[in-house]
């Protein structure tokens, strides 16, 4: 691939359990998002352009409070619109039903907007430099259609101390993914993570690696997701008309399972960290200025 790779992220997603826009919710000493220290981090490994997957009717709120400022200072900005109603031929959208579908119809997005090999990820999680360069260079030097690539993090190291959250548990075999599956309700405690199993808390190796929605693809995912999440509705849509979606992981659970990709396993040395919940922000801005302080950002990002 010779095409200079895009950074895409996940943005139109509704915060309920936050309780608002996290996606652009200031946490830098200067009103800074989670979201612009990402994009910050992806100029300093070498992209050039990013693409926020949004809901359309927030596009003049990025604008003013991020995505101006960067495009005036270099960086290629674009938009993708998740809307409700963009579904397979055949498929409507329940009455009453105000739900994203999920992360693989936000992906779905882009197509037609991306033309280039691509990192994605979420607006509200911090990966940290390292994780950028490492799939800057994959991007650039390694991809092909049908390998692709995961950044992935230690379970221990992605959890929040205010309540569960979601993880794409991953297992590997000579460093490619062999397995993947979306566990819901994992913790701390007592400084060990856990997960919610039939009522009962069951332990999960700190060291695992989980996705946190941090992939390198090539346009040719698009075609390859498409029937995943046709198939998706044909299965969930009667039994759970509201609330029902479909994640990344769990699409690429299925065509791994299925032999029709491979995904190289990735690592960052950094530390996450995000904003899941209200309760998460303070450590946020804390950890934010400490980098700050270090001299890891500069105090005033773009000048």
């Amino acid at each position: 691939m010779s095409k200079a790779p895009t950074l895409v992220i996940l943005a139109a997603g509704m915060g309920s359990r936050y309780g608002g826009m996290k996606q652009i919710d200031g946490v830098g000493s200067h009103g800074e998002p989670i979201i612009e220290f990402s994009i910050y981090d992806a100029w300093q490994a070498g992209f050039r352009k990013v693409v926020l997957i949004i809901k359309r009717e927030h596009e003049e709120l990025f604008r003013k409070a991020l995505t101006d400022r960067i495009a005036a200072n270099g960086m290629e900005v674009d938009f993708a619109y998740q809307e409700l109603t963009n579904i397979p031929e055949g498929f409507s959208v329940p009455e009453g039903r105000e739900k994203p579908w999920g992360t693989t119809h936000a992906l779905l997005a882009c197509k037609g907007v991306v033309n280039e090999p691509f990192a994605i990820i979420n607006a509200d999680d911090f990966y940290g430099r390292n994780a950028y360069k490492v799939i800057y260079d994959y991007l650039t030097n390694e991809i092909s259609d049908d390998n692709y690539a995961m950044v992935g993090f230690k379970c221990l190291n992605t959890l929040t101390e205010n309540g569960t959250v979601t993880r794409g548990l991953c297992e590997e075999k000579d460093g490619y993914l062999s397995h993947i599956v979306e566990i819901q309700k994992i913790a701390i405690q007592d400084g060990k993570a856990v997960y919610e199993n039939d009522g009962k808390w069951e332990p999960i190796d700190d060291d695992a690696l989980v996705s946190m929605n941090f992939w390198g693809f090539t346009p040719k995912v698009f075609e390859e997701f498409e029937p995943v999440f046709r198939t998706f509705l044909e299965e969930n849509l009667d039994k759970n008309p509201m609330k029902c979606e479909h994640v990344i992981p769990t699409a690429i659970g299925t065509l791994v399972s299925e032999g029709k990709l491979k995904v190289k396993m990735l690592s960052s040395t950094d530390k996450w960290f995000g904003v899941t919940y209200k309760e998460d922000k303070p450590d946020v801005v804390a950890r934010i200025q400490e980098l700050k302080d270090k001299g890891v950002y500069p105090d005033v990002l773009w000048k």
